[in-house]
């Protein structure tokens, strides 16, 4: 029996190619796109890359926490009840199990993720 656990790697995360976009469902600006790629998923985590084009559209985290850098692009995120928050390359971001906001996307956005399923 092998009991070898593997590394999993993804290299040129900024270029990969995460397959076809398909309309965001919470979309709130007509023709809002997205792709995404799992690199990695064990319950209770699953981790990838994922990409949006510019637009507005509304997100909730019910059931799981998500934490995400911006690998490249720029968002404002409006948590409900909190001042509007600008990100971009390098910043890392924590969306507890419960949050809620809208999303604005200035410029094509991707970011790697990790979510944890409570």
């Amino acid at each position: 029996m092998n009991d070898t656990i593997r590394t999993v790697a993804v290299h040129g995360t900024d270029s990969l190619d995460l397959g076809p976009h398909a309309p965001k469902p919470t979309a709130l600006t007509d023709g809002l796109t997205e792709a995404g790629l799992t690199v990695w998923a064990q319950s209770p985590i699953e981790t990838g890359l994922w990409e949006c084009l510019p637009g507005d559209f509304t997100a909730f985290r019910d059931g799981y926490t998500e934490i995400c850098t911006i690998l490249s692009g720029r968002v404002t995120v409006e948590a409900d009840g909190e001042a509007p928050a600008e990100f971009g390359p390098g910043d890392i971001m924590v969306m507890p199990s419960g949050w809620r906001g809208t999303w604005r996307v200035h410029e094509p956005l991707r970011k790697h993720f990790t979510i944890i399923t409570d």
